[in-house]
């Protein structure tokens, strides 16, 4: 009876948790988009933009490895709880400075830089709770449902926000996202993170291990995990071969090929639709049997997408034909993001401790996190200097090289032991069943 209950409640948790990071994330994406569209059009300096993007990726990577301890060491649901209040007193202190005194871009810098923190606080926190929060085999239902969310929101909150901005003033839209922020504490405040957590008790009167003593035992575990280090290892690789995309891919459509705004915005939709259609086959179908190998092979096809980004550019094509390309590309690029997240995500949250998964997912995020503005700056750089397509291709055989050594055969056999003693699925010169 007692079991029926909690699997009820793991229901509950599932939905509790998607509506919750629907509406807020759905929200953040209007309020970012709203606040992009003000700076660029009140400012027309794109050094401003830029330095809004940074305030929003420095302070989060700064703070992960804290939030790691703060999540491993205290209350979870505290934790996210307190970091959506802190969302929404931001915006309502936003909102107060835009009456008082006028939007500027000071209050806006700060505010963005306040919201990094607080996302990363509950973003980590979050992710370290799913097994607390779902049982283990729907976990992978809860990382596919949690994905679907956010793919809905990037798919809706550009036309909402495009429909809205110039019809309504910006306050209506900090006000949005406060009414978005205190739906998601009540939801969130309605959730029992311990439900299925395995986090081992403090006793009465037990002293909390000190916070660099903490961090540095998450990075001794991490050691005794050679499988989840080369995961950390191939995101970290990945995340700064991307940036060649990042940049090259707005640089290729809108630069070389001319291509109008609205087309372009159709094949960002596309790639949004790929990521929200792959999330609904992943929330219904089985657990993937071998998810590092699966994930290997969607690397290898995501870095085939990226090399074609450049084709046009080798291959002139007409304008329409272009525009379908780039529709077909962009949903095969968002299909394979999740392919290769998804069975990681599951198999990372099996595979870690529940008391090391906020050390171990904070690593994660801040050394993925770390690499991101390099590899923007240096392929900006790059850019201006060689044909655009050949950049492409080289990030593609250097993306290629690094998964095929740090993904190799053995450390795919390490992951599944079992496909030692099975044949028909390709191991690297093995072949092992699936």
């Amino acid at each position: 009876m007692e079991e029926a209950l909690k699997l009820r409640k793991a229901t509950y948790h599932l939905w509790t948790f998607t509506t919750s990071k629907l509406i807020s994330t759905f929200g953040s994406n209007v309020y970012a988009f709203a606040i992009s569209f003000y700076i660029l059009q009140t400012t027309g300096s794109a050094t401003n933009f830029a330095t809004n993007l940074i305030c929003n990726i420095l302070p989060r990577t700064l703070v992960g490895p804290f939030v790691g301890y703060l999540a491993d060491n205290y209350s979870r649901k505290a934790i996210v709880i307190l970091s959506q209040i802190a969302t929404t007193l931001a915006i309502c202190g936003l909102l107060f400075v835009t009456y008082t005194q006028g939007l500027s871009l000071m209050a806006i810098y700060v505010t963005t830089s306040v919201l990094s923190v607080t996302s990363a606080c509950s973003g980590i926190t979050f992710t370290s709770s799913i097994t607390g929060l779902v049982d283990e085999e729907r976990i992978q239902k809860a990382m596919s449902l949690n994905q679907m969310s956010i793919s809905f929101a990037a798919i809706g909150s550009p036309a909402v926000g495009g429909l809205l901005y110039g019809a309504v003033s910006m306050p209506v839209f900090l006000i949005m996202f406060i009414i978005a922020s205190i739906i998601a504490v009540f939801l969130e405040s309605t959730m029992n993170f311990k439900l299925f957590a395995k986090r081992k008790e403090k006793e009465a009167g037990e002293v909390k291990e000190p916070m660099w003593q903490s961090m540095k035992a998450g990075f001794v575990y991490l050691k005794t995990k050679p499988v989840i280090m080369a995961i950390i290892w191939i995101a970290l690789m990945v995340n700064f071969c991307f940036g060649a995309f990042e940049v090259g891919y707005s640089y290729v459509l809108i630069e070389k090929l001319k291509m109008a705004s609205q087309h372009f915005g159709f094949t960002e939709g596309a790639f949004a639709l790929g990521m929200l259609l792959m999330s609904i086959y992943f929330s219904v179908r089985k657990e993937v049997k071998y998810p590092l190998l699966v994930s290997k092979r969607g690397i290898f096809a995501l870095a085939f997408f990226m090399g074609a980004t450049g084709f046009p550019l080798i291959v002139p094509m007409s304008y329409n034909l272009n525009i379908v390309y780039y529709l077909v590309l962009m949903f095969g690029f968002g299909s394979m993001i999740i392919l290769v997240n998804t069975p990681i995500q599951v198999m990372m949250q099996k595979q870690i401790d529940d008391d090391y998964k906020g050390r171990i997912f904070s690593i994660l995020e801040t050394m993925a996190m770390a690499l991101m503005p390099l590899g923007m700056v240096l392929y900006g750089f790059l850019y201006d200097i060689f044909p655009a397509q050949w950049i492409l291709l080289a990030s593609t055989t250097l993306l290629v090289g690094v998964v095929i050594v740090l993904a190799r055969p053995s450390i795919i056999r390490k992951a599944h032991p079992e496909l030692n003693n099975k044949k028909g699925v390709k191991v690297g010169t093995k072949t092992v069943s699936q």
